[in-house]
């Protein structure tokens, strides 16, 4: 730290104690090449870790000398359904599930990657969840992506998709009764709002954005782009199309790593939708296409380089059962506080070509790169669960030939609202939708319905600061 540098800023540069030294060119896809790749490096610990219904990431460590001898990991069923606080839902109608059985954890050897900021050699692998015959369990998020992508593949069809992933930095906050704070940049003073692209806002928090380029480096993660988006101290990462699983499991590593980058340079990063009063939201914006898996070619543009009724239809489906879809993508009571309208979040389905206020936008394009952004999507939503849902509605969309409504091109701010106003309203919606239920999964559905019942009564709990203030001596 400069003698120039306010004794609460940020920290300049990279602690000469990170681990960046494992290799990120890793591509594996059999044991023995992790085993050979291990010791080779000298790896110490692997982080054995699969995501939760909130995006978690659960598992067990251990030394790399257990691990290639490929033990069997195992974890209890309650872990995969577990509230955001720690508890459990209702599970009378679940009764399969009450031995808490335990269910294993199988390595999806292409996802090894270092962990850049552990103090000792170590790896992480994303696992699959299965039950001791080796078959997904349905409501695993993984298994639920795998779910929609095999639909997609039995028509020939492979989805391609592209997430931009926004986030809040802010000052430590150790007490929840107190409101989230900007950090205190490298000039000395708190970030501003209404700064929207602003490289100098960037240059601000320099040193986390450097601490996320490092760590993503050593991961073998590539970054499209930082920006500086509007809200104070708010960024946004985009990251580069490809497989919606590749890509999911992406963003469950960057979330990780974002967050690590920001405690690294003595500050937070948070994904909730709606962190601060009067700031935008976060979102997780997926731009969507589908490509044949024959040909490669781009489902939504026909030779002619016009659009398909693929594209109308995919447009139709998501505008027809997205609304039902928003428990997936919108997971929590806060999340409805983003979906407001003139804040930077959409309020409704509406379609528009280069329309940034409808919940669907088609971005300006080439004919081979004709795609759809979804802008509903929060970014406090588990990566897996919400494109999935995306996905699937779109899917629905086509194979029953649905026509979207007419193209909106004006402020869609200014339109009628159709996204639920709050978590018991979606997840009504959501339980309602058989369709939506049977492309995502049933059991998933049923089970991931009572984690949000049961996440609402426990917020129910709560008395807010609100309340107190308005209600104590009014009424």
């Amino acid at each position: 730290m400069t003698d120039t540098q306010p004794d609460n800023a940020l920290p300049s540069s990279v602690p000469p104690e990170i681990n960046l030294s494992l290799s990120p060119e890793i591509e594996i896809t059999e044991r023995e090449e992790l085993v050979t790749w291990l010791r080779d490096n000298a790896v110490e610990e692997v982080e054995c870790v699969t995501p939760d219904f909130a995006g978690i990431g659960r598992g067990k460590v251990m030394p790399a000398a257990k691990f290639m001898e490929f033990p069997s990991v195992y974890l209890p069923t309650s872990l995969f359904f577990l509230t955001i606080t720690g508890g459990y839902p209702d599970l009378d109608n679940f009764r399969s599930y009450d031995t808490d059985a335990d269910l294993w954890l199988r390595p999806d050897l292409s996802t090894t990657r270092s962990v850049p900021w552990a103090s000792d050699r170590s790896v992480q692998v994303i696992h699959d969840v299965c039950d001791r015959q080796g078959t997904l369990i349905p409501f695993a998020p993984r298994s639920v992506l795998r779910r929609v992508l095999a639909f997609y593949e039995q028509r020939g069809w492979r989805p391609v998709v592209a997430p931009e992933l926004e986030f809040y930095l802010t000052k430590p906050n150790t007490d929840p009764d107190y409101p989230l704070e900007p950090p205190i940049g490298r000039s000395g003073r708190v970030g501003a709002k209404s700064q929207a692209y602003s490289i100098a806002a960037v240059d601000e928090y320099d040193s986390v954005i450097e601490h996320i380029y490092d760590y993503a480096a050593a991961q073998g993660l590539e970054i499209d782009t930082i920006i500086q988006e509007a809200g104070a101290a708010q960024l946004e990462i985009n990251l580069l199309h490809g497989d919606p699983l590749v890509l999911a499991d992406q963003v469950f590593i960057f979330k990780r790593t974002i967050r690590e980058a920001a405690l690294r340079c003595g500050c937070y990063a948070t994904f909730m939708a709606k962190p601060m009063e009067g700031q935008p939201g976060s979102a997780m914006h997926i731009h969507q296409s589908v490509v044949s898996i024959e040909t490669g070619e781009n489902i939504f543009s026909d030779a002619s380089g016009a659009a398909t009724d693929a594209f109308r239809h995919f447009i139709g489906g998501q505008q027809k059962y997205f609304g039902a879809a928003t428990p997936l993508v919108a997971p929590y009571v806060n999340s409805y506080r983003r979906l407001v309208p003139h804040l930077t979040a959409p309020i409704n389905l509406d379609w528009g070509r280069d329309n940034r206020t409808t919940g669907l936008r088609v971005p300006v394009s080439s004919p081979d790169a004709r795609r759809v952004e979804n802008r509903v999507v929060g970014a406090d939503a588990n990566p897996y669960l919400a494109i999935a849902a995306s996905l699937a509605t779109g899917l629905l969309g086509i194979q029953e030939g649905v026509e979207p409504r007419e193209e909106v091109q004006s402020d869609s701010y200014d339109r009628p609202r159709e996204l639920p106003y709050g978590m018991l309203e979606a997840v009504e919606g959501f339980r309602a939708c058989d369709p939506l239920r049977e492309v995502v999964g049933r059991r998933f559905s049923d089970l991931y319905a009572a984690v949000k019942y049961q996440e609402y009564a426990e917020f129910m709990n709560v008395i807010s600061p609100w309340e107190r203030e308005h209600l104590l001596l009014n009424v």
